[in-house]
């Protein structure tokens, strides 16, 4: 039951966003530019960035709508999006993605926990100062959207089809537009 009034059937971020468009507009602009803009990382590899910051903040609708977004992006392979967030040193990434999720992590436990051994590390293995950059903005972003869905005690459903449908239409079409219809439809 969530804390305050919020539009009833629509899950996780999307009810927030319902009931106040004007903050949600900059917050799905962000996550758009993050997650599904130009960049040098795959948008596959950002959204494991933003699963495995989701796992580690418990936030179950973020770390399964992300990882099924994940999931889409890298050929429907869930393996690796499960290694990530289990074991992500085992994961079948490459190096310089387990450089940045070991930063990502250390982000998402304080941001000054993020040490310049570890730049140092991700750099050795091919990251960009864009990359580095980029990083920490998805996981500090993914702490504020994770303590804002489970902060406000937002319905989560456990219906994995729902999000693997939310997850396809977040790869194919990112974060401006609200993939409410084609979750509601999959809920009923």
């Amino acid at each position: 039951m969530p804390h305050i009034s919020l539009p009833e059937g629509l899950p996780g971020i999307s009810s927030g966003f319902a009931f106040r468009p004007e903050t949600a507009k900059p917050m799905r602009e962000l996550a758009h530019v993050l997650l599904h803009g130009p960049s040098t990382l795959t948008a596959g590899e950002r959204e494991l960035i933003a699963t495995f910051v989701s796992s580690k903040n418990d936030c179950y609708f973020c770390q399964t709508s992300h990882g099924a977004a994940a999931t889409a992006h890298l050929g429907n392979d869930s393996e690796v999006v499960e290694q990530v967030k289990h074991d992500f040193l085992q994961a079948k990434v490459s190096d310089k993605l387990k450089a940045l999720l070991v930063i990502a992590g250390q982000v998402q436990e304080g941001g000054k926990n993020v040490s310049t051994e570890s730049v140092e590390k991700a750099r050795l293995q091919g990251a960009t100062d864009l990359e580095i950059h980029d990083t920490v903005l998805i996981a500090a972003a993914f702490c504020m959207y994770n303590r804002y869905v489970d902060g406000l005690a937002t319905w989560q459903p456990r219906d994995p089809a729902m999000y693997a449908s939310m997850g396809e239409h977040l790869a194919t079409h990112g974060y401006l537009t609200p993939s409410t219809r084609s979750v509601l439809e999959v809920a009923k």
